[in-house]
């Protein structure tokens, strides 16, 4: 068993409030600098740079997860998280029936930016990702079990789109086994204030830009001699709390 330092929520070019020089190779490569050891790729409502992003992560010598961060009908934002790539990109298909058509103005919102594992562009997204979606808070958990994934609320101790400025409290249903936190030193007030003594903290960056990656700090002690088994014994963490 060892330390693995993590990021679990950081966003690449395709996410339009993210930079363009954000892609996947620029992400790892960074992450690769500060002493990252697992990191997930969760762009807005979309998971499509995540084959480029796992296929760049071996150059690195970085886990990568793949997954998303969601949007509900309240607009709140929800981390999902997938063991595999194929469940990822199975539930970013089943999203899109869920996400308002709404064209992208790159203009005011950004570009929203395919790549490839070489950061060549392959596609730009022609529907703005950043919107609320039609899945309530209620119903994401449900959602995204049914593709093997994990979800938790995002960045509950900020005021734009975390779940408690949005509820005014932590809600008993769904439940939820993690939370997010973007300043760890929120962690001890939000936990007595809100009653979250039951729940795993998970401290990420949500970086939208490369300097936004920060050093190593956050740790899993996680057994595995693949990345295929440090990631699955992740997973069994984040799921049986």
């Amino acid at each position: 068993m060892r330390r693995y330092y993590y990021d679990l929520h950081t966003h690449s070019c395709l996410s339009p409030c993210a930079d363009d020089d954000n892609t996947p190779n620029n992400l790892l490569g960074m992450a690769s600098l500060a002493g990252i050891d697992i990191l997930a790729l969760t762009d807005h409502n979309t998971a499509k740079n995540c084959p480029a992003f796992f296929k760049a992560a071996d150059k690195y010598g970085i886990i990568p997860i793949a997954g998303m961060e969601m949007t509900t009908s309240e607009d709140i934002h929800i981390i999902c998280l997938f063991e595999n790539l194929q469940s990822a990109l199975d539930f970013d298909k089943h999203l899109d029936a869920y996400r308002i058509p709404i064209e992208n103005r790159p203009d005011i919102f950004g570009h929203q930016i395919i790549t490839d594992e070489d950061d060549s562009v392959i596609g730009e997204e022609k529907n703005l990702l950043s919107n609320a979606t039609a899945i309530s808070v209620e119903d994401v958990p449900m959602h995204v079990k049914k593709f093997g994934g994990i979800c938790y609320p995002a960045h509950i101790d900020r005021d734009a789109n975390g779940i408690i400025s949005t509820l005014g409290t932590f809600p008993e249903t769904p439940f939820f086994s993690c939370v997010e936190f973007h300043d760890r030193n929120k962690i001890a007030e939000y936990k007595e204030k809100h009653a979250l003594r039951d729940k795993l903290f998970i401290v990420s960056s949500d970086a939208h830009y490369l300097t936004d990656i920060r050093d190593k700090e956050n740790f899993f002690e996680l057994d595995g001699s693949s990345s295929d088994e440090v990631r699955r014994n992740l997973f069994k963490i984040l799921k049986e709390r």
